[in-house]
């Protein structure tokens, strides 16, 4: 219904060019809407029913009360539609005229008669261009599709001929539109034969702009449609020489299923609170989102941008509280806490885990090396070895126990990468060689050692808890009466971080002997501090800048990431029916479902379908199975007749702590091809948006009739 206008003899449900508005939320003005639109099946609509599901179209509009300007075009506060045709079969209503003027439905009729006699006027000239405005369209839809292309197929359209100054030379974008040409697109080659050209590169970036706002615009409306959402960002990227922030949204479509969506990039160029506003700025006003409708917050940054990025979660939430900081499900928890470490040994280990992972998946035969120099450090544990080996050949690097798996084999790392790089039977080429040898340095560094060993031991008591709450319904649930106890175990090692110290030392130091490395201090803070080597002990020196602060960040961040609101969203995971089952002597946690209270249909009635919700749950029949995670209670046939509980159940899915149904994130996994897979020159904000949302199903027609909109100004080519 939202695609087409609500007045039941208007023609909108064809391809129109005119505006679409949506129904005012003010009580008084909707009732005036529905009095004019002659349609009875709106007279019991609610005006919170109207605003999301109906629309009017701009031909029901004075042109008075129309602003248009080349972002936008939206109605005065105080408009109201006027402009009617005559139904052919009267309907019941209240609705008596066809033509009406603006001011307190005045009833001159020489205002009917004037207002009649312009829409003939604009009709005739309407006519007496559309041959050559028609011709214009067709043009620029075709370049449009072709675009389009482009995108879907992640191809660029520059080429190698466009560093010339003399057009689009051998672009894939030129090489497409004479491909049409050749194939009888004459509307393009119209315009080449009088233009001699297509399209210019100006008109290009023209193009891709349009088609970035007209894509975005889609995303939003479609995500706010389906009511809540969250809001999530990923690491910074760098396109075109400026830094941008990713940002995705999360939300239950109207099938029930969870579905996140790359909505575009944002600058990342300011610091403190004037970037956090303008980042703010820019999503409420530039691209529409309606922030009250944001339920949670999830940030994956490093260290160097985790500053700005608290800054904005911060501003966030003060300008709307419900927007709760939670964890980002395509990060474990361990690797999230790292990442937000500003610490050089700390970031030292996370780039030499990420060039680890990319070194040894560019070939079969490097892991095979790392396996046997695996085989040499367990000769006599063979379990152990062969339990090694599989790790080694996962992506275990981006996993919780990372850095106690890159203590475990650390040795035999640093061999198999020298063994590359040393190239004694010529196996390997130069840049495979220079690879191995970039990680034998950082291997080989202390800091590195000394780093790996604190991450280790400390991480490892958020290890349980993060695997947990990152994981199914009844462990996520469980994890969340855990949280006190981890808390209180890493408090404890805080106070006495003297002694924890000393034990990660010897580790770290023992370490460095096998693999014959010295142990020292940072060079990098010795020539900071304009200190000498051995003017400070190293056991001191990395207490100090490594354990304390190490242990400090952790603490802190679990504490905001996991407050008290976001334990509540997660204990509600006790309404899938696995966990009601298993927890069947226990009562409905009814104190945790009603932070919802203001979200759902009917608070008045929580109480008592909750618990109809726990009798139906709690009792098992024989060989009766029962959903065991969110995805599959959504999809229930039942849940419908549980208004409020498919409200709550459909607030935990835009969680972005909880993982999806498919246990990936398609959006996100996209970002990362892109990123990885197309040259620096060749990334574009606005094409990675269409690459990643060519399933969107946006209209051509539209795109036209905005590019036309925005850039009014064009050649004649009759």
């Amino acid at each position: 219904m939202q695609n087409q206008c609500a007045v039941p003899t208007c023609t909108s449900g064809k391809p129109n060019p005119q505006p679409l508005f949506r129904f005012p939320q003010d009580p008084e003005r909707s009732k005036k809407w529905v009095e004019k639109c002659q349609k009875q099946e709106l007279l019991d609509k609610s005006p919170d029913h109207l605003y999301r599901y109906y629309r009017l179209c701009g031909k029901h509009f004075e042109t008075s009360l129309v602003d248009s300007n080349a972002q936008s075009t939206v109605l005065k506060d105080d408009a109201i539609p006027t402009i009617f045709d005559v139904p052919s079969q009267p309907q019941n209503g209240p609705v008596k005229r066809s033509i009406e003027t603006t001011k307190d439905d005045e009833k001159d009729s020489k205002g009917s008669k004037k207002i009649k006699k312009s829409q003939a006027d604009t009709a005739k000239t309407d006519v007496e261009t559309f041959p050559e405005e028609e011709e214009y369209k067709e043009y620029v839809k075709s370049l449009f599709e072709v675009l389009a292309l482009l995108g879907e197929q992640s191809i660029p359209p520059m080429g190698p001929g466009d560093d010339k100054q003399d057009g689009l030379g051998s672009s894939n974008f030129q090489a497409l539109l004479d491909y049409r040409m050749n194939c009888g697109d004459e509307a393009l080659k119209k315009r080449h034969d009088v233009n001699k050209e297509c399209c210019s590169p100006a008109q290009l970036n023209q193009l891709i702009e349009v088609c970035e706002k007209c894509i975005r615009s889609k995303l939003v409306e479609e995500v706010q449609l389906n009511g809540y959402f969250s809001l999530l960002t990923d690491d910074l990227v760098k396109i075109s020489g400026e830094w941008y922030l990713p940002v995705f949204l999360r939300y239950v479509d109207q099938s029930n299923c969870q579905r996140e969506r790359f909505v575009g990039f944002l600058s990342f160029e300011g610091d403190g609170d004037a970037l956090a506003e303008k980042l703010l700025s820019e999503m409420t006003e530039e691209w529409g989102l309606d922030m009250k409708q944001c339920r949670g917050q999830a940030h994956s940054c490093s260290g160097t941008h985790f500053g700005k990025m608290k800054i904005f979660a911060a501003k966030l939430m003060e300008r709307f509280p419900t927007a709760v900081l939670t964890l980002r499900s395509t990060r474990t928890l361990n690797l999230s806490l790292a990442h937000g470490m500003a610490l050089s040994g700390v970031q030292l280990v996370l780039a030499t885990l990420k060039k680890i992972e990319s070194f040894f998946g560019q070939s079969p035969l490097l892991q095979l090396e790392l396996e046997h120099a695996i085989s040499i450090f367990y000769p006599d544990k063979e379990e152990k070895a062969k339990e090694l080996k599989e790790i080694c050949g996962t992506r275990w690097t981006r996993c919780q126990d990372a850095f106690e798996v890159a203590v475990e084999i650390l040795e035999a790392l640093l061999l198999c990468v020298d063994s590359v790089h040393d190239n004694e039977d010529m196996r390997w080429n130069d840049q495979v060689t220079h690879n191995a040898l970039e990680i034998s340095k950082a291997l080989a560094d202390f800091e590195f050692i000394m780093a790996l060993v604190v991450l280790k031991n400390v991480l490892s008591l958020t290890h349980a808890f993060g695997k947990n709450v990152q994981g199914q319904a009844t462990d996520a649930h469980f994890a969340t009466t855990s949280l006190k106890a981890v808390l209180h175990t890493l408090k404890e090692v805080s106070d006495n971080i003297d002694v924890y110290h000393e034990f990660w030392n010897d580790e770290a130091v023992n370490l460095a002997a096998a693999m014959e490395i010295p142990v020292k201090v940072p060079r990098s803070f010795l020539r900071k501090h304009q200190l000498e080597s051995g003017a400070i002990r190293p056991e001191s020196h990395y207490k100090e800048h490594l354990s304390v602060p190490v242990l400090e960040h952790v603490i802190k961040e679990i504490t905001e990431i996991f407050c008290e609101d976001h334990l509540k969203v997660l204990r509600c995971l006790s309404l899938v029916p696995t966990v009601i089952e298993q927890h069947k002597s226990t009562k409905p946690e009814e104190e945790s479902v009603q932070v919802f209270k203001d979200d759902i249909p009917s608070a008045g009635t929580l109480s008592a379908e909750l618990h109809c919700w726990w009798v139906k749950w709690s009792k098992k029949g024989k060989g009766e199975t029962f959903p065991s995670n969110l995805h599959e209670t959504l999809q229930l046939a039942d849940v419908k007749f549980f208004p409020n509980m498919l409200a709550v159940l459909k607030l935990i899915g835009i969680l972005p702590t909880v993982a999806l149904a498919d246990g990936c994130d398609v959006a996100y996994e996209s970002l990362q091809m892109y990123m990885e897979n197309t040259p620096e020159k060749f990334k574009s904000k606005s094409l990675a948006l269409l690459n990643m949302n060519y399933d969107v199903g946006f209209d051509l027609d539209s795109m036209v009739e905005v590019y036309m909109k925005t850039y009014p100004e064009r050649e004649d080519v009759s």
